[in-house]
């Protein structure tokens, strides 16, 4: 299944509408995550390594802690019976990816409780995910160049082949402290692309990912700070700013965050300890 679709479009330069042409767009479709037979999650993601996204999310949400948590995962469709669904043959036909664990423990997941559109407060996301986290990665003494860091977002973007044709992906790369792009993976969403890297990484029998940074492209969320410290991540960078929260769970988890990585600048917002040659002096970044 391709990660890109053709769709018609009209294009307009300043006053003028050009004709009509076919244009490559990013495609966003449901994707249902199994866990030993219970449907533990539905999400929207592009197609294209469903099985790292739902292993990532599982590690993500504290139901696999390892790869020796992991029975099986496969990905596979299945026929929906629903009247209502049914009535467009297509819509019936859903990927899955099924997932069975050693433990089978029951799935409680957390991450849906971080919302921002929910009313949890700042301390309990805190305090959940340093409750979780069982790749610890506060001890990781792992020191990255500002070069190194700086170097990021064009590595990254040279492997992003569908953003190049859709314009409309994120992505996540995980490097290493030489500035070696280890791993790169794209989705509609920032949290998806974490989650096939996370997952890619569980399969390599790679957690924790100690020694290595994650590069994202915009902005880190608390979300995005919580999958990092849960996979053993001393170093999150972004192309964009993160939240007060993400700060303050960064902060909390000892994982150096950093932010606006553009050209050769960016802000240490957490962790300066782990940034080789640089200090953090006042508030360790420009108010936005």
């Amino acid at each position: 299944m391709s990660s890109t679709d053709r769709r018609r479009i009209v294009p307009v330069v300043g006053d003028e509408r050009l004709d009509a042409r076919g244009d490559h767009i990013a495609v966003e479709e449901p994707l249902e995550i199994l866990v030993d037979g219970v449907l533990a999650s539905t999400t929207m993601r592009t197609p294209g390594n469903d099985v790292d996204l739902a292993l990532g999310w599982c590690v993500s949400e504290g139901i696999i802690a390892g790869v020796d948590d992991l029975a099986t995962a496969k990905s596979c469709f299945t026929k929906s019976l629903s009247l209502e669904e049914l009535v467009d043959e297509d819509d019936a036909v859903k990927r899955v990816v099924e997932v069975s664990t050693t433990h089978r423990r029951p799935v409680t997941p957390r991450l849906h409780d971080t919302s921002s559109a929910c009313g949890i407060c700042g301390s309990d996301v805190i305090d959940a995910t340093l409750a979780l986290r069982p790749h610890r990665g506060d001890g990781d003494a792992t020191r990255f160049t500002p070069s190194v860091i700086s170097s990021m977002p064009e590595a990254m973007g040279r492997a992003q082949r569908h953003f190049n044709a859709s314009g409309g992906m994120h992505a996540a790369a995980l490097f290493d402290a030489a500035g070696t792009v280890i791993c790169v993976r794209e989705d509609v969403g920032r949290h998806n692309a974490v989650d096939k890297v996370i997952g890619w990484a569980l399969q390599q029998r790679g957690l924790p990912l100690n020694g290595f940074g994650v590069h994202v492209s915009g902005r880190a969320s608390a979300e995005l700070v919580h999958k990092a410290i849960i996979a053993g991540v001393p170093l999150l960078a972004a192309v964009s700013a993160p939240t007060t929260l993400a700060i303050d769970l960064a902060r909390e988890a000892d994982l150096t965050l950093v932010g606006f990585v553009r050209g050769d600048t960016f802000n240490i917002y957490s962790g300066d300890h782990r940034i080789a040659g640089a200090t953090v002096h006042g508030n360790g970044g420009r108010t936005q």
